[in-house]
């Protein structure tokens, strides 16, 4: 069981940047794929970036890519995603998830564990 639990949240002005912690508890975090979702007030789930265990492939959803950056820290059982150039169109609540394989994909139904979200709200 792995449980997973996000920070970093908080209000910023559009343009600037935040970067969001998860914090993963058991020894199998380094094996595990990693990703951030995101919601939206009103909108379903949305994929946001994936890496895989080792950090070796990333995948980014188009309307994020060159703005935010997906990392990992396997010796700290700790994903990051720095989120730069930020517009209020980024405003939602912010998900880690865990997938048991060393890499998935875009699909929220592929991961296994979930955090439980952290606010971002980008302000016009």
């Amino acid at each position: 069981q792995v449980q997973l639990v996000e920070s970093g949240g908080g209000l910023v002005q559009a343009g600037g940047s935040l970067r969001l912690s998860c914090a993963a508890s058991g020894r199998t975090f380094s094996t595990y794929a990693m990703a951030w979702f995101r919601q939206a007030p009103g909108k379903e789930r949305e994929f946001v970036a994936a890496i895989s265990w080792n950090g070796g492939t990333i995948y980014y959803a188009d309307h994020v890519k060159g703005r935010f950056t997906i990392s990992r820290d396997n010796a700290k059982n700790t994903e990051y995603l720095q989120m730069n150039s930020l517009k209020p169109e980024d405003t939602g609540v912010y998900y880690c998830a865990a997938n048991r394989s060393r890499m998935a994909g875009w699909v929220d139904d592929e991961y296994n564990y979930w955090g439980q979200g952290t606010q971002v709200t980008v302000s016009s």
